[in-house]
């Protein structure tokens, strides 16, 4: 019985999980990457800033980057619109994509964000800190894709 379940799933066309799982990741990181792009090609034609660091939290797990990203896309979503639009558009995408990935996984993902709200004023300065911190962040993810396929 369970092989004619197989063949009949195979011959259908269907994804199977697996090929679902590997398609989300596929998106995930294409997401990641264009969104490096933008940040990239923003920085060109932004003036020269001085070098900033930002430290970015350790990566745990599936629920731990998608409470990261939100305090992120919060971050992003008090900046000027006309700057940062494309990639809070990015951040958000890759968010929601996250988060759907965990509960289709059965992971507990937590609805808050981890960071603090803005004040409403968004200097030059902090523009520089939050495009290096998102560009970290997800240079981060990228390279530890692993840490996604874990709640």
């Amino acid at each position: 019985m369970r092989l004619l379940l197989a063949l009949l799933y195979v011959c259908s066309g269907l994804p199977t999980k697996g090929d679902s799982m590997g398609q989300n990741m596929g998106n995930i990181v294409s997401i990641a990457q264009t969104t490096l792009v933008h940040i990239k090609e923003l920085r060109t034609q932004l003036p020269a800033a001085p070098h900033v660091d930002a430290a970015t939290p350790p990566l745990e797990g599936l629920a731990g980057i998608i409470q990261h990203l939100g305090a992120l896309d919060d971050e992003l979503q008090s900046a000027p619109t006309g700057l940062l639009g494309q990639i809070q558009a990015d951040v958000s995408s890759l968010h929601g994509r996250l988060r759907s990935l965990a509960q289709s996984r059965g992971c507990a993902v937590w609805d808050g964000a981890a960071g603090a709200p803005g004040d409403g004023r968004f200097p030059e300065s902090r523009l520089y800190l939050t495009l290096a911190k998102v560009q970290r962040y997800l240079d981060e993810v990228l390279h530890n894709m692993n840490k996604v396929k874990v709640c």
